[in-house]
């Protein structure tokens, strides 16, 4: 057995394909799509391309998994969060404390608009599409739960995700005209007052 044959057993032993995806999801917040490469990431991880290949056929299948990653996390796993709350009021709110939250906690936001500008990509516009259609139709329902018929349900849900997609962006770009801390609290509130006013 070589030396760099065991090395590369004790690195496929180490790393999981979860410590891939994660690095992953890491670069394409930090860099877009064109971020996710295999060297780069290795030499983060401090692993070798064998390493990458034991858990991987090639780079679009790691961007995949990180896509569905992304997917599960920052939306499945939200929506179940958020769903724990009875109040329909209470759980819009909280929906949007989430989505929006802390700017430095928030990675996803980071990936979400990573993927914004790459919406085009073939294996990115099937996972925009569809996190996309799910997140509107959740919030449609809300409003539907609310009482509103389905087509001001579904305009509401609309006017929610971009409030969501315009304000992460605004952190992103220009940090300084986003509301933060206590500000970010009372924003939260008035944006969902004018969502469920009559």
């Amino acid at each position: 057995m070589t030396i760099r044959y065991r090395m590369e057993m004790r690195n496929r032993e180490r790393l999981k394909t979860e410590d891939w995806t994660t690095a992953a999801l890491v670069a394409l917040a930090e860099g877009g799509i064109a971020a996710v490469a295999v060297e780069p990431l290795a030499t983060s991880l401090g692993a070798t391309k064998g390493s990458f290949y034991w858990h991987f056929s090639n780079r679009d299948a790691l961007v995949e998994a990180a896509l569905l990653e992304w997917e599960r996390i920052d939306t499945e796993e939200v929506i179940a969060l958020v769903q724990e709350e009875p109040d329909v009021h209470r759980r819009l709110r909280t929906l949007l404390a989430v989505a929006i939250g802390d700017e430095s906690e928030r990675s996803g936001n980071r990936v979400e608009l990573a993927l914004q500008s790459t919406a085009g990509h073939p294996l990115v516009a099937p996972v925009l599409a569809r996190v996309t259609d799910r997140r509107v139709r959740y919030l449609t329902d809300q409003f539907s739960a609310l009482g509103f018929d389905a087509e001001h349900s579904r305009q509401r849900a609309l006017l929610a995700y971009t409030a969501y997609l315009g304000h992460a962006q605004l952190a992103h770009a220009t940090p300084g005209a986003a509301p933060t801390d206590s500000e970010l609290s009372a924003y939260i509130d008035s944006v969902i007052a004018r969502l469920i006013a009559p």
